[in-house]
């Protein structure tokens, strides 16, 4: 058993750093999970590419911050892409005022989730959803 996160990125420019990070971020969740066999591959997207992607596979033509594709059947590992819109994590991270490193750690982790199965409403309870809220607490762990 293993567990393989790869992080790549298409026209963007994040540090190596933030990539080390996103790693980190997949594997908390994973490890918090209890996950112990996985692929997960996690890759940033400007807002161009990321605006394709909603458009084509989730028919939203607008850009977003995170979209994942669980590519398993039930029983077997879990086997996911993640993919992060940079740009707008950059926009919100600025809007409330946190780390950039920070706001794509929990686009990784929210999205790890997402291929774990996990789900929240998509109105203003979302914050309030256990999704969000094991999200949290994932990212809490990794920051200690």
């Amino acid at each position: 058993m293993s567990v393989a996160v790869e992080v790549s990125q298409i026209d963007t420019e994040a540090p190596r750093s933030t990539l080390a990070y996103i790693r980190k971020a997949v594997e908390a969740a994973l490890n918090y999970e209890k996950v112990e066999d996985a692929s997960i591959s996690v890759t940033l997207l400007n807002d161009t590419r990321i605006r394709q992607m909603n458009r084509k596979y989730l028919e939203h033509n607008s850009v977003t911050d995170v979209i994942s594709f669980p590519l398993y059947e039930r029983g077997e590992p879990p086997v996911g892409d993640v993919y992060i819109g940079y740009e707008q994590a950059e926009r919100q991270a600025s809007d409330v005022d946190i780390d950039m490193t920070e706001e794509v750690a929990r686009l990784a982790i929210h999205g790890t989730l997402h291929v774990l199965g996990y789900d929240h409403p998509e109105d203003e309870t979302r914050t309030k959803s256990e999704m969000w809220q094991l999200q949290e607490e994932i990212l809490r762990a990794l920051q200690r």
